[in-house]
């Protein structure tokens, strides 16, 4: 099976460190000596196996994305442990933004567990409506600190029906729900038979069996220019012509397909398409290439290939959701850098139609967006971009807004459809 790669993420202390430094200890990815300096007053710190700062080591908290890699006798993980701190936001955010799978932690203490009818945590309800609007197809409840309340069997029916009860509404559709204790360990690599009342498979099993994003190879052939190379000798033959590296965003390249430049227009055919390892293949499809054209045309870096004749209409307005990560508030009339694939080009907030209220799911109206807010705002470009709705695909249809002055991410796009 492909390497799965996926995310950790939720609210403050909610242990998503432990439990990353639980998955790789359990499954003997870590070398005795990097235990050994994990040690605090002879017991193992998991969640310092992923704090790597010095900033997040000395404040306890998770500061920025930090990756592992772990594997099992049946799969490889690619793991990201993503801040719970709503100041972070922009960092999970950019986590969630290509992984496979999110993990989102629920800790027990922090909530009314007692109650039947309790409320979740505003960053968990955060979090788990960021990871849907950016389509992260898999996500997994884990309800964490189970084995440090009173009666965990309670607190696991209360809290697990809060969930089904805020992912209905929110229109959010999970892989699973299941009790553990990072620290201790409980149903995470081990199992906990009845452990709960819950009969399910533990963490790490739900997690082997989770599919890989697939490519989306339904729609019509997309690819970003990162890279032009004036291919010299390495056992390849192209004439001598450029090769154009990059990812293929969406459909397939194909030797013999006729494709054209955006922005100039100009079509060519691909002759030959060759892998990342720079053997020639007959086609590709979600994964790095490079594309040698029968004809030299002008391509830039930035520059977009496409299918010729079903390719989307290039678009100047666009309706989009934007998840705001500035510490200043998103207002109409502000423009910033749009980066779309590696395309720049000048974006210019047109008009804040609402946010949304994580608390009640409603959309309320607004005339700014405060820093990790969520909203619908109306942007305008200097030059058209080709889109696509980010429900139809995860590459044509996000784009990020970069602050002119700092170059600082501001904003996480996802397009809804071409503006009025």
């Amino acid at each position: 099976m492909n390497a799965l790669k996926f995310i950790t993420c939720g609210s403050v202390d909610d242990g998503k460190s432990t439990l990353i430094g639980r998955l790789l200890v359990d499954t003997k990815a870590v070398l005795q000596d990097h235990l050994a300096g994990v040690q605090r007053q002879g017991e193992t710190d998991l969640a310092l196996l992923t704090d790597g700062l010095s900033a997040e080591r000395e404040q306890g908290i998770t500061i920025d994305v930090a990756y592992r890699y772990f594997s099992t006798e049946t799969r490889k993980f690619i793991i990201g442990d993503a801040p719970g701190h709503e100041q972070y936001t922009r960092n999970m955010v950019t986590a969630a933004s290509s992984a496979d799978a999110a993990v989102v932690l629920v800790d027990a203490i922090k909530l009314d567990w007692r109650n039947p009818n309790l409320e979740l945590l505003p960053q968990t309800r955060r979090h788990s409506l960021l990871v849907n609007l950016l389509r992260v197809p898999s996500v997994v409840f884990a309800i964490n600190k189970l084995d440090a309340v009173e009666d965990a069997a309670l607190a696991f029916q209360n809290i697990a029906n809060a969930l089904k009860k805020f992912t209905h509404e929110a229109g959010i559709a999970y892989k699973a729900l299941v009790p553990i204790s990072a620290l201790k360990g409980w149903n995470v690599v081990d199992a906990q038979p009845d452990w709960c009342g819950y009969q399910g498979p533990n963490l790490l099993s739900i997690l082997e069996d989770l599919p890989v994003t697939p490519p989306e190879a339904d729609v019509a052939f997309s690819f970003p220019v990162q890279w032009v190379e004036k291919f010299h000798d390495s056992g390849v033959t192209t004439q001598g012509r450029r090769v154009f590296w990059g990812r293929v965003a969406t459909g397939q390249a194909q030797v013999g397909q006729t494709i054209q430049v955006f922005p100039s227009g100009q079509t060519a055919v691909i002759s030959q398409v060759l892998s990342a390892t720079r053997q020639p293949i007959d086609q590709a499809s979600g994964q790095s290439a490079g594309l040698v054209l029968d004809r030299e045309v002008d391509v830039s870096r930035g520059d977009w290939l496409l299918a010729q004749h079903h390719a989307p209409a290039p678009v100047q307005r666009i309706d989009t959701t934007v998840a705001w990560m500035d510490d200043e508030p998103l207002v109409a009339g502000r423009v910033y850098w749009a980066l779309h694939g590696h395309r720049w080009v000048k974006a210019k907030v047109q008009r804040v139609v609402h946010r949304l209220n994580v608390n009640t799911l409603a959309e309320e109206e607004a005339s700014e967006l405060a820093p990790n807010a969520i909203g619908h705002v109306t942007l305008a470009f200097q030059e058209p971009l080709v889109t696509l709705p980010f429900s139809q695909s995860r590459i044509l249809g996000a784009m990020i807004l970069v602050d002119t002055a700092s170059h600082k991410t501001s904003g996480a796009v996802l397009v809804q459809s071409s503006a009025a």
